[in-house]
């Protein structure tokens, strides 16, 4: 995406973020990286369906099956949202998460680090950016690029009401996240130089023990959209969310082969390997699918 102003929560100094999916496995997880509170200030819409969206609940398609990598986890993964059609629409008609600052997308409240490695990592990358690649350079070397919070939450810095990374339109370098277009330059992924919520999203993972019947335990990984209520209470007061707007669907690859990557990058290599071939069964199904993306165009 263009960016993100995602916020990880304090839970998060437990929360594995990469390939391996838990670390320690003497305490219970809830969310990688969660957009609790990270909404406040985004401009007040209310509850109502935006007319683009097509809202929250709806049947998913949800599939289930253990990690080829770890006997002691198991992937839960929404085939509804992996296999649907969503593109990320930033610059060409993402309506923004405030009112009035399309342009933004979902860069405007900036990016909560999960922790200190996360922030010593982008760091190193920040460091290589130019007055060429990030609009801001001068802003950013001189008087520093993170900031603290209202609750003491380590964050990137807000430079004139968006993320100081974020290029403004009509810049030379290019609009959007200096980061990612650095990342591009460099013949890079870009979730190797942005901060973790911002190249996650909008995949959600989340973490939950299970305790079985036979008195075995097992770290259930949930893989699926990230929608309003991933942002917590704030969620809803976003202008607009592009998960199941239908403005943000008819891509032509689906998720799942689109963002390989950053999949690969939460899952493991043959953990998506499973992942893709689960995928392609439920596509190559006979129509019509069942539980399809709402927000999806129409088969024929």
């Amino acid at each position: 995406m263009g960016g993100t102003l995602l916020r990880a929560p304090h839970t998060l100094d437990s929360v594995p973020k990469t390939k391996k999916a838990k670390q320690d496995k003497d305490s219970a997880r809830t969310a990688d990286v969660s957009a609790a509170g990270a909404a406040r200030g985004a401009g007040k819409r209310g509850r109502d369906v935006v007319p683009d969206e097509k809202g929250l609940d709806f049947a998913r398609a949800w599939v289930e099956f253990p990690d080829p990598a770890d006997e002691e986890q198991v992937f839960r993964c929404d085939l509804t949202w992996l296999t649907s059609r969503w593109t990320c629409v930033f610059g060409s008609g993402c309506q923004g998460i405030q009112a009035g600052r399309a342009d933004d997308g979902c860069c405007t409240l900036g990016a909560h680090f999960s922790d200190e490695d996360d922030e010593k990592r982008v760091a190193e990358h920040v460091a290589r950016l130019t007055p060429e690649l990030w609009q801001f350079h001068d802003v950013g070397t001189e008087t520093g690029w993170t900031q603290l919070d209202e609750d003491g939450d380590r964050q990137t810095r807000r430079w004139e009401g968006s993320c100081i990374f974020q290029n403004r339109p009509g810049f030379a370098g290019g609009m959007g996240c200096s980061l990612h277009i650095l990342a591009l330059k460099e013949g890079r992924e870009p979730l190797e130089t942005k901060p973790d919520v911002c190249w996650q999203l909008p995949v959600r993972r989340t973490y939950d023990w299970i305790d079985r019947p036979d008195d075995t335990r097992v770290l259930q990984v949930s893989i699926g959209e990230y929608d309003r209520r991933g942002w917590g209470p704030g969620g809803h007061d976003l202008h607009w969310w592009c998960t199941s707007a239908t403005s943000a669907h008819g891509a032509g690859e689906p998720v799942y082969v689109t963002y390989r990557p950053e999949l690969t990058e939460m899952m493991g290599e043959e953990a998506y390997g499973v992942l893709a071939g689960l995928c392609e069964a439920r596509l190559a199904s006979q129509l019509p699918l069942v539980a399809p993306p709402p927000a999806d165009p129409p088969v024929r």
